[in-house]
């Protein structure tokens, strides 16, 4: 294994240079296809978990990519953008009409498809989150965020946790918890601290919820200068789900040091997890939410950062107002996306999806001892493999064996923490296609037996 190969294990995405890559790579997918993806990696940057590229694709709808050699791929990744599928008719629709009537709202006007947007958000996140700035992207978001906390508190340091992924620009990286967003960088911003987080299966620093809660504790009362507590109620990669009372005591805990707690639901809101919001599971609300991919229907990138009254403060600062921040197109995307759910009953349909997943994962994790441990809510699970159960050795190989045979008979998904899969289907999904994915990954733990 080379040096890249090994900065890449136990990272959010599955490894650019490795012996299944090179098979992959090798595969005859075309003339065209193999023309477009020598053009992409001679013309992008590379950088890990994106190009090189996998393949070429065409088109896409529903459930399903597909490439330009003609093949049909199950998306169960979708960049966490495909809440409602791909080309949403009604949300396609709309956006046409959108297009044709107002395109563009430059800064220091607003346009009513904004507004209303803005008052939807602030009715539907409940209690005192009245407040939003919008933004192009997730990364933007959790930057006003952070802005936010540390003029409201004039404190500038930041609690998250280890392993997490808040964004990859260089101020949101300086608070996020994944290596890969900060290794050869140099100094980033100041003021990080990072905790293990809460993780029920392999619970390697600290071995109960309450254990990692007293030392949280313990930072807070050491270090006065601490302002904000950066999270994901429910950390996207690897889907490790703390308990009610983990989050509801950590609340309790911020309340009393004055730390603004900042949920980043950018992966999870809009009916992932089986609410339009995830911490809504945990029954708390944190003071700044930020919001965004799913937002913009997978069309158009829209994101949010959402706070409570008494952050409406600084109107002598600018905290993020962006070439695009009052888009009417993203602003119709978001409204859209939040009238599809509401007329579809996702919500519903992503509930009774999960309980089916949870059963079929564990009839699947019981067949297989290569499966450590199975984890998820809604339409968001991971399974974990490992080469012992006991020693819960990660089986990075096995989970690229897996994934390789998964995108050669259909199937498309993310691996993380090198041996992780993570699987994310569209709210949209049918029961038929949630069939036909797992019979897919079925097959790969049967054709790609532990070495």
């Amino acid at each position: 294994m080379n040096r890249d190969e090994q900065k890449n294990l136990a990272v959010e995405g599955d490894i650019n240079r490795s012996e299944q890559r090179a098979v992959w790579d090798a595969l005859d997918k075309g003339a065209r296809t193999k023309t477009l993806l020598e053009k992409d990696a001679q013309f992008f940057f590379h950088q890990s978990m994106s190009t090189p590229c996998l393949d070429v694709v065409s088109s896409v709808y529903g459930s399903n990519l597909t490439t330009l050699a003609q093949k049909q791929l199950l998306d169960f990744h979708g960049n966490g953008v495909h809440q409602l599928g791909y080309n949403h008719p009604k949300l396609i629709e709309a956006l046409k009409a959108q297009l044709d009537s107002l395109s563009f709202s430059p800064r220091r006007y607003t346009n009513e498809v904004a507004v209303d947007l803005a008052e939807q958000l602030a009715a539907l996140t409940g209690e005192d989150l009245n407040r939003l700035l919008l933004t192009p992207n997730g990364s933007a978001a959790v930057g006003i965020a952070l802005k936010l906390a540390r003029a409201h508190t004039g404190k500038h340091k930041v609690i998250s946790f280890w392993d997490s992924y808040h964004g990859a620009s260089m101020d949101v990286a300086s608070y996020s918890g994944e290596a890969i967003f900060q290794s050869e960088l140099g100094a980033l911003l100041p003021g990080s601290i990072r905790v293990p987080g809460p993780n029920s299966y392999r619970k390697e620093v600290f071995s109960s919820e309450q254990d990692l809660l007293s030392y949280i504790e313990y930072i807070m009362e050491k270090d006065p200068e601490i302002g904000a507590f950066l999270a994901e109620p429910i950390r996207n990669t690897d889907v490790q789900i703390p308990s009610s009372f983990f989050w509801k005591q950590l609340r309790a805990l911020c309340d009393r040091f004055g730390i603004v707690l900042i949920f980043d639901e950018i992966p999870l809101a809009f009916g992932r997890t089986g609410k339009l919001f995830a911490h809504e599971h945990f029954e708390i609300t944190p003071d700044l939410l930020c919001l965004g991919k799913g937002m913009g229907g997978g069309v158009i990138p829209q994101a949010a950062v959402i706070g409570r009254e008494r952050f409406n403060q600084f109107a002598h600062l600018s905290m993020g107002h962006y070439t695009f921040e009052k888009h009417p197109l993203g602003a119709r995307a978001a409204l859209s996306v939040l009238s599809i759910i509401q007329e579809e009953m996702l919500l519903e349909k992503v509930a009774s999806d999960g309980e089916f997943m949870r059963t079929e994962l564990a009839a699947m994790q019981a067949k297989h001892q290569g499966i450590g441990d199975i984890r998820g809510i809604g339409l968001l699970w991971a399974i974990e493999l490992v080469c012992d159960r006991e020693q819960k050795i990660r089986d990075a190989e096995r989970a690229e064996r897996v994934m390789y045979y998964c995108l050669q008979n259909g199937l498309n998904f993310k691996v993380s923490k090198s041996n992780v899969i993570q699987l994310m289907p569209p709210l949209t999904v049918s029961r038929t296609e949630l069939k036909k994915a797992l019979t897919i990954l079925d097959q790969a733990l049967t054709q790609t037996q532990p070495l």
